[in-house]
């Protein structure tokens, strides 16, 4: 089992910045995976930004060269920094984890962004 508590969401202007954090606890040895989905109101949940244990990194094209994913495997938490934010990122933020052998996928709770002037 893993569990994963996202912050640092909120409302931002269009061209600004925002910074998500997740931390996670529970079984962190057996992580593949972690990163970040987000969902749009009337939209499928979409993947934006993963980094495997390795540093492998894998972004969505819609974000690629604003957004930053990070990890700090001393505090078990995983970053997004999101900069030049538009409206059309405007989202639900999900944490999330791809776990053991079996490759369990874990989410967290979300977190609001709303990019809007």
């Amino acid at each position: 089992q893993v569990q994963l508590v996202e912050s640092g969401g909120g409302l931002v202007q269009p061209g600004g910045s925002l910074r998500l954090s997740c931390a996670a606890s529970g079984s962190i040895s057996s992580i593949n995976v972690m990163g970040w989905y987000r969902q749009a109101p009337g939209k499928e949940r979409e993947l934006v930004a993963v980094m495997s244990t390795g540093g492998s990194t894998r972004y969505a094209d819609s974000v690629k060269g604003r957004f930053s994913i990070s990890r700090d495997s001393a505090k078990n938490t995983v970053n997004l920094q999101m900069n030049s934010l538009k409206p059309e990122d405007t989202a639900v933020y999900y944490c999330n984890a791809v776990v053991g052998a079996q490759f369990t996928y874990y989410w967290g709770q979300g977190t609001q962004v709303i990019v809007s002037s």
